[in-house]
């Protein structure tokens, strides 16, 4: 499979840079269905630096496979800055990777409702040194354009975190 070339440049540059630094990363995505290990992981060497994925597009399967607690998404929702960072979390915990990046989100084209749009993604980041946080976006366009923006914020994420070491 081949990705947009703005997205294999931040792939590659990844992991040419998470190899460097000896990182291993995982990823728990929900609305991205695991588009953004699958670009991470079309790149040569990938081995080096992509420890696993969780794709976690249920509810169930964000307590089942990542530990998400019930009670917490049942209060915010799962598509929720508080959600994307336990889920990353959970990545973290249930890896042996230094960084996990969480993706939930609202692709379309039903809406969460009139607080949670079509577009609203929320992000997620732990790190074995113990960082923990999260971004959320709000992007424009249908399903598929909604999904590649959330590949290419993520991929932007995990880029910043191991140029900022």
């Amino acid at each position: 499979m081949r990705f947009p070339d703005d997205i294999e440049r931040l792939a590659f540059e990844i992991v040419a840079q998470y190899s460097r630094e000896g990182k291993k990363i995982a990823t728990a995505e929900s609305c991205t269905g695991g588009l953004v290990a699958a670009a991470i992981t079309s790149i040569t060497g990938a081995s080096a630096v992509f420890e696993r994925g969780f794709v976690s597009y249920s509810n169930d399967s964000k307590i089942d496979v990542l530990g998400v607690l019930p009670d917490v998404l049942k209060k915010f929702g799962p598509t929720s800055p508080e959600i994307a960072e336990e889920m990353a979390v959970g990545a973290l915990a249930y890896s042996h990777a230094n960084v996990a990046l969480s993706v939930t989100g609202i692709a379309g084209p039903s809406t969460g409702g009139e607080d949670k749009p079509i577009g609203l993604v929320c992000f997620g980041i732990a790190t074995k040194e113990g960082a923990r946080f999260h971004a959320t976006m709000n992007f424009r366009g249908d399903r598929n354009t909604v999904r590649y923006q959330a590949v290419v914020e993520g991929l932007t994420l995990l880029l910043s975190l191991v140029q900022k070491d």
